[in-house]
């Protein structure tokens, strides 16, 4: 393409702003973008145990770039729970994975739920649950 460009009399520096600007239109592996929480639903018992269920949304492009995990974190950032994500989800879009039994720290009556794709890592939108306790 540059080469076409020049063969018409542009300038080098020209061309090279017109070929990095179609490249940015072009589709390209890991413009998925980050995965989204848009659902919890959550149980406790008396015994502070919790079951989730947690909804993501994310544009699952096959094995290279899909949503591989959510986890639970309490606000001073202990992990609580993990929930690992095999495989993508490409055409189960918003899809929803459940977590049971997991011990929420005594005095902890919120959660931060946090998605993170195999490209991008962790969401930078965490949302955070209050706890039936």
């Amino acid at each position: 393409m540059l080469q076409v460009l020049l063969f018409t009399g542009m300038q080098p520096s020209i061309a090279r702003k017109i070929i990095g600007a179609v490249m940015l239109i072009l589709p390209v592996s890991g413009w998925a973008g980050e995965v989204e929480v848009v659902k919890v639903d959550v149980r406790c018992e008396a015994t502070r145990i919790c079951d989730f269920d947690v909804t993501l949304k994310h544009a699952d492009e096959g094995w290279e770039h899909y949503a591989n995990q959510w986890r639970l974190e309490t606000p001073s950032g202990e992990v609580v729970g993990v929930r690992e994500l095999l495989h993508p989800h490409v055409n189960e879009q918003p899809f929803t994975r459940s977590l049971t039994g997991v011990t929420v720290p005594e005095g902890v009556q919120t959660l931060i739920v946090c998605a993170s794709d195999s490209v991008h890592g962790r969401s930078s939108q965490c949302p955070s649950v209050s706890l039936p306790l």
